[in-house]
């Protein structure tokens, strides 16, 4: 799993499966300004939450016509020890009533502001979760700089324990989902804490339960789109790092110009540069789609200026000091080195014109202190009990959307894949051709209980 690879997961994790299907909002939910009856019930809300152990009211605020809360949630740091450290987790509550459904959305990243497709598709209420370890739901101190908290398992807990509370206010159905990152942490609570939530539908959730073997990752690479665009696209990778005397230092002047900085993490620019080129086919693929391949260069041809341009509008990225710590996407690469895994790819077309061939892993963009070892128990686990003891659950992929790769298989206990055709890392329910979108919806409206 890449850098840019995860700029772009931040952002598919904020818009994937974000349109269900062209239906106006319930009336109630078009509602500018809250009534007598629905203040009271506000402040009945609010007085419920700020009873719940542990939980503090920050604001509440209207969000069309219903009360949105910010809270916190104070958690263990190690669940293990509940009577240890701790820290607080931020979260949203969107209020429309106690007695319809609730989605429980988490980005996999930081707090997330949107309201998801399953929360419009079914009027719910919808509890959005921030991460552990990311951005402000981070221990303090020394537990704050101990990496080993930072587990699918604990942020299941943590998420086990707030599902748990806020269930004593919303009495309706719960469904649990995210986008990439997101989807894999809902299931990932679904199988710690089967009993939380009534269904989870993930969107575009890799599932490397066999880091060792990437042929689901290069069986993509030889075979998405046509061969013409799989040809140009690797040309120009290729000639990125045939051409690096040249366009390195535009890289350098690049960076430059926006303060970028590589010492923590990948140590060089040079470094940095072929890390950039080695991510490219993934994130065109990743963002972009068939009909974006017209605007591949001819590698041979393109100047300088023209394949670099061209490059970093289609998949060039820039992994960065800043970016990589503990206050960006660090703690999503952390999780990558010892649970989550990576793509490790072959590049056989890039033979001989690469320096440091040992590069591409997530190690790699980490600082010295965030570094760890993998161990793919876990997820291995969860992949074995998806497939044959997962309930009510359903998975929708893209086409063309390389995370896709590698993917969850459901049981047959009430539990579905979907794949969009054609479709990148936003893949959503409303890019699914009939009948399966109008499947999807029955299926969801039906584990909802709702009409």
């Amino acid at each position: 799993m890449r850098n840019k690879g995860i700029s772009a997961l931040i952002c598919a994790a904020l818009t994937a499966g974000a349109a269900v299907v062209a239906t106006a909002a319930p009336a109630a939910a078009r509602t500018g300004a809250q009534t007598g009856p629905q203040r009271a019930a506000a402040a009945d809300i609010r007085d419920r939450l700020e009873k719940i152990p542990g939980m503090t009211v920050v604001s509440v605020a209207d969000k069309e016509g219903h009360p949105l809360y910010s809270l916190t949630y104070r958690q263990p740091v190690d669940h293990r020890r509940p009577h240890g450290a701790t820290f607080t987790q931020r979260l949203t509550l969107w209020h429309k009533a106690t007695d319809k459904p609730t989605v429980l959305y988490t980005s996999g990243y930081t707090l997330a502001s949107r309201t998801t497709a399953l929360t419009t598709l079914i009027d719910a209420n919808q509890v959005s979760l921030e991460h552990r370890y990311f951005e402000e739901s981070r221990p303090s101190g020394a537990p704050g700089r101990d990496w080993t908290k930072m587990t699918v398992e604990q942020e299941a807990a943590d998420e086990h324990r707030i599902t748990r509370a806020l269930r004593t206010i919303e009495k309706g159905k719960w469904l649990g989902t995210g986008a990439s990152k997101g989807g894999m942490t809902a299931t990932y609570h679904e199988r710690f804490y089967p009993d939380d939530l009534d269904a989870v539908v993930a969107f575009v959730a890799p599932n490397d339960a066999n880091n060792k073997d990437d042929t689901g990752y290069e069986r993509f690479f030889r075979t998405v789109g046509t061969q013409e665009c799989r040809d140009a696209l690797n040309a120009v990778q290729r000639e990125m790092l045939v051409r690096r005397d040249a366009l390195l230092p535009k890289f350098e002047a690049d960076a430059k110009a926006k303060g970028q900085t590589f010492h923590e993490t990948l140590g060089t620019t040079d470094r940095a540069y072929e890390f950039a080129v080695l991510d490219q086919v993934w994130n065109f693929w990743q963002s972009g789609t068939a009909a974006d391949c017209p605007t591949v260069p001819d590698a041979k041809k393109a100047t300088d200026d023209e394949l670099y341009d061209w490059s970093k509008g289609h998949g060039l990225s820039v992994y960065h000091d800043a970016e990589l710590g503990a206050n960006g996407t660090g703690p999503y690469y952390r999780q990558a080195a010892t649970q989550l895994g990576w793509a490790d790819l072959k590049f056989t077309h890039l033979k001989g014109v690469r320096h440091y061939p040992d590069i591409y892993q997530p190690n790699s963009v980490l600082p010295a202190a965030m570094r760890g070892t993998y161990n793919n128990r876990t997820i291995a686990d969860v992949d074995r009990w998806v497939k044959t003891r997962g309930q009510r659950m359903m998975f929708i992929y893209g086409q063309n959307d390389p995370w896709s790769a590698e993917q969850f298989t459901p049981s047959h206990r009430d539990s579905y894949k979907y794949v969009v055709p054609g479709a990148n890392h936003g893949a959503s329910i409303a890019k699914l051709p009939e009948p399966q979108q109008s499947e999807v919806i029955a299926t969801i409206k039906r584990w909802a209980n709702v009409k």
